[in-house]
């Protein structure tokens, strides 16, 4: 099977790293697979270019697609055409840029189109026409499949980086960490992500545990206000902050956790943090949003502190199995195979 993936971004990180990883297991059962990206942006600072990676993986297409958010019309126009002149089996778009030129520059002949929706706001009574669609998390299944859609969750997939430390104590020792539990939040510092509530529910929580340290790993609009929050709280000696982490470092600070709170999602509804949290036998402590409730170890029933305080202080772990990123790779695979058999059966009635 031929499959181009879409993806109308320039950087490697956050829905980038999932498409690659899907690519790569398609790839390892036997099928050709290339991914597309935006290839007009070039200036990207503090963000790991695509392309480069994408090379060195040897997924990177060479289709000739500009496939950026900021092409002129006749540059879309160009994409249009050489998409449409493609001999592929799949094309499958993962973001509004790619929906639109994967719609109407579908190649020709009987290539199936797959839509990957990241979270609610997708889900409307426009949603463009495809032949099977994905979903980030479970609770978004049921809205398509209602409507007599093909769909498929299309859950987080976890680099094998993401794994437990083989010395988590010496792993802290080299990363400056001193005391214990060692809880952290790793996102983003915008609201969604709800980092106050996480910085007032640390404070409540030392006072049961008071050796505790926070790690907040990331940057954002509200870093600065975060710091000044710590201070004014008098956490300034039990919070640290790692500042942005990407690759193996990103996957180092995680190993060194002993539980990860996840309060918030931002565009992105796969709850990939909480996968490789799991990934490195880290503690799971997240709020009911998007695909976090099928990662959590313990639910946090409301984004309080006090919420977040009882849950981090339970036992509670749960035994959940996340699937292999070859099993995620095997439905995806059976979603399009269906999609294909659904446009040969409507060819076939006429």
């Amino acid at each position: 099977m031929r499959i181009l993936h879409l993806l109308a971004s320039p950087f490697y990180s956050g829905p980038a790293e999932n498409v690659v990883l899907l690519a790569l297991a398609q790839r390892e059962a036997g099928h050709e697979v290339t991914v597309a990206v935006d290839r007009r942006r070039k200036d990207i600072p503090a963000e790991e270019p695509a392309v480069p990676r994408l090379r060195e993986l040897g997924l990177l297409d060479e289709g000739g697609l500009e496939l950026s958010v900021k092409s002129p019309p006749w540059g879309v126009f160009r994409d249009w055409s050489r998409l449409r002149a493609r001999s592929v089996d799949v094309v499958h778009s993962h973001f509004s840029h790619d929906h639109f030129l994967a719609r109407w520059g579908r190649p020709r002949g009987d290539t199936v189109v797959v839509r990957s929706l990241h979270a609610p706001r997708s889900l409307r009574s426009s949603l463009p026409a495809a032949d099977g669609y994905t979903v980030p998390a479970s609770s978004l299944l049921p809205r398509l499949l209602e409507q007599g859609k093909l769909a498929q969750v299309l859950p987080a997939l976890v680099d094998p980086r993401f794994r437990p430390a083989e010395d988590r104590e010496a792993l802290r020792r080299e990363l400056g960490l001193k005391g214990a539990p060692v809880v952290g939040m790793v996102s983003t510092f915008q609201p969604s992500r709800r980092h106050e509530v996480g910085v007032e529910a640390f404070a409540l929580y030392r006072q049961q545990r008071p050796d505790a340290r926070f790690v907040l790993v990331g940057d954002g609009q509200l870093l600065e206000p975060t710091r000044k929050w710590v201070a004014s709280r008098g956490l300034s000696d039990a919070v640290v902050f790692a500042g942005y982490q990407q690759g193996e470092d990103f996957a180092r600070w995680l190993r060194a956790l002993d539980e990860v709170w996840l309060l918030g999602l931002g565009n992105d509804w796969s709850a990939r943090a909480a996968a490789q949290a799991r990934a490195c036998g880290v503690r799971v402590v997240a709020v009911e949003e998007g695909a976090l409730p099928d990662l959590a170890d313990v639910r946090v029933a409301e984004p309080t502190p006090s919420a977040v305080v009882q849950a981090a202080l339970s036992s509670q772990r749960a035994p959940v199995v996340h699937p292999t990123n070859a099993s995620i790779a095997d439905d995806i695979l059976a979603l399009y195979g269906k999609a294909a058999q659904a446009r040969r059966d409507a060819r076939a009635r006429g």
